[in-house]
């Protein structure tokens, strides 16, 4: 029995500058399991990919995460290009991965599955449903929410979102996200619609304006913490998450194990790739760094 498993593509990401050409791993699943690989809980990953990327799932064992790898016909491949102004991106799909399945995961058991869906297709709502009788299930909700049309991400809703959020334990949305599935601008009033639709507990990320989570009607304010410098933002919802449901496995609270999570993203923000940082580093930037809050008041 795991403490934690987390379902997802890993994808092949090829980021395209006028200086340079780069491949490398990418993915919920990536950037989770680097965040989580240090902590102390039971865990492992179960992805899917090309024969092509099996050494991205090589390098994860040598870092001692156990790692499920399932076959699929090709492995996510995202395409990035950069222009000379690095704020605006082309972003192309070039390969999609087989979804997961009812039967793949029958032998995998955890008190918590992390799912990190990519695309729309990834995870039916049958297989949520599944898992929810085994353990508690976290999704980031992000992949249901776009899907792949002539190479290129368009944004949709998600069409079974009432009929597998029951079954969620736990949801992570940023503020976009959160407006698409329940149409609503402020983060209180979706978080409160998708809690009445079955969510036990939902978590609101706002980026540099912290954080908020709800439960049982209850509203906890998570700061973010300044990180000393802003290099790359890729995967610090992974880390997040990484961060509170490992403080939330061991049986922390929702306010010390979203400024966990909070703390861990705030130091990947400072480089490039995963989250290398130490529990030490998180416990010394919670209690000597610097904190913002600018959430909305309820209403």
């Amino acid at each position: 029995m795991f403490d934690i498993c987390c379902i997802g593509h890993i994808t092949l990401d090829k980021v395209v500058t006028p200086q340079k050409e780069v491949h490398m791993a990418g993915g919920t699943s990536f950037y989770f399991s680097n965040a989580i690989r240090n902590m102390d809980v039971r865990y492992t990953l179960v992805t899917a990919l090309g024969t092509g990327e099996m050494r991205f799932v090589a390098d994860l064992r040598a870092k001692g995460i156990d790692v499920h790898a399932l076959p699929s016909a090709h492995t996510v491949y995202f395409e990035n290009i950069y222009g000379n102004n690095i704020d605006h991106r082309t972003q192309n799909v070039l390969q999609i991965a087989d979804p997961f399945t009812v039967e793949q995961l029958a032998g995998i058991q955890a008190e918590i599955y992390h799912l990190g869906p990519l695309l729309a297709h990834d995870m039916p709502a049958e297989l949520i449903q599944q898992l929810a009788s085994r353990g508690k299930v976290s999704l980031d909700v992000q992949g249901f929410l776009r899907k792949v049309e002539n190479k290129k991400v368009i944004a949709i809703d998600w069409a079974e979102k009432r009929k597998a959020l029951p079954y969620v334990h736990i949801i992570k949305a940023n503020e976009h996200e959160m407006e698409a599935l329940t149409l609503q601008k402020d983060p209180r009033k979706g978080a409160r619609i998708l809690h009445e639709w079955g969510v036990n507990e939902v978590i609101i990320t706002l980026g540099s304006h912290g954080s908020i989570i709800l439960h049982e009607g209850k509203f906890y304010d998570i700061p973010a913490f300044v990180p000393q410098a802003v290099v790359d933002a890729t995967g610090c919802g992974d880390t997040y998450m990484a961060g509170y449901l490992c403080k939330r496995i061991r049986g922390a609270g929702f306010q010390e194990a979203g400024e966990f999570g909070a703390a861990m993203a705030s130091i990947k923000l400072e480089s490039s790739g995963p989250f290398t940082g130490s529990e030490a580093a998180i416990a010394a930037l919670i209690q000597n760094g610097k904190k913002t809050l600018s959430i909305p008041d309820a209403v």
